[in-house]
């Protein structure tokens, strides 16, 4: 029987030791990588591939909806159960149609961890008690099934403003996303204009409203 191979994504050393020890007790369970932010996470998913990632949603550099998205493209072997202390209708729904297998809030992670990466790996879904209730309900049904189709901005437009709301330099966000100066001010000249934001500030604002940020 193949080892389970298990990356954790989480930004708090304490819930990384946590998540660590509950994934040493299973047998023939392996943890293959750990990141502290969304970013690393996403290299570490597609350089070890693993089984299960297990993400939480508030990380600095690149949030757990947009590494969730690139996961599903560059390793899409890769269950991803989402960590998380919201239970927001909407950003629920965004993770799931993010690709998102799993969804459990970290006050359940002690209780339904395991259980949730087992119900993954039978290439099953896996919702914490209150989000389940949700999904039976039939509530997150309800909302536009693609919110890219929505988005007044792109994944990269996403990544700049996250950014930038943590109080990088457009020097900083060109240096981290591998682009140019340039491309970086473009980026962020487009973001003022679409998201009709007349400073960082506002920049700011509109990320927290929208879950790219936390507060």
């Amino acid at each position: 029987m193949c080892p389970v191979s298990v990356l954790i994504a989480d930004d708090h050393e304490i819930v990384r030791r946590g998540l660590r020890a509950l994934i040493h007790e299973q047998p023939g369970w392996q943890l293959v990588a750990e990141a502290t932010d969304g970013r690393d996470a996403v290299i570490k998913a597609e350089e070890f591939e693993p089984d299960v990632a297990i993400l939480d949603i508030t990380m600095p550099s690149l949030n757990g909806l947009e590494a969730t998205r690139q996961i599903a493209k560059l390793s899409p072997r890769t269950k991803v159960l989402i960590l998380s202390i919201h239970e927001s209708d909407l950003l629920i729904h965004k993770l799931l149609g993010a690709g998102a297998r799993g969804y459990i809030l970290k006050e359940d992670a002690g209780r339904d961890l395991i259980t949730a990466v087992k119900a993954l790996l039978a290439n099953k879904t896996f919702f914490t008690p209150k989000v389940a209730q949700k999904v039976r309900d039939g509530h997150l049904g309800k909302m536009p099934k693609a919110d890219e189709e929505f988005s007044p901005i792109t994944a990269r437009q996403r990544e700049v403003l996250q950014l930038l709301a943590e109080g990088k330099s457009s020097k900083e966000v060109a240096s981290i996303l591998g682009i140019t100066f340039k491309t970086a001010e473009t980026h962020r000249s487009n973001l003022m204009r679409r998201l009709n934001c007349h400073s960082v500030m506002e920049l700011v604002r509109y990320a927290i409203r929208n879950h790219i940020v936390e507060a």
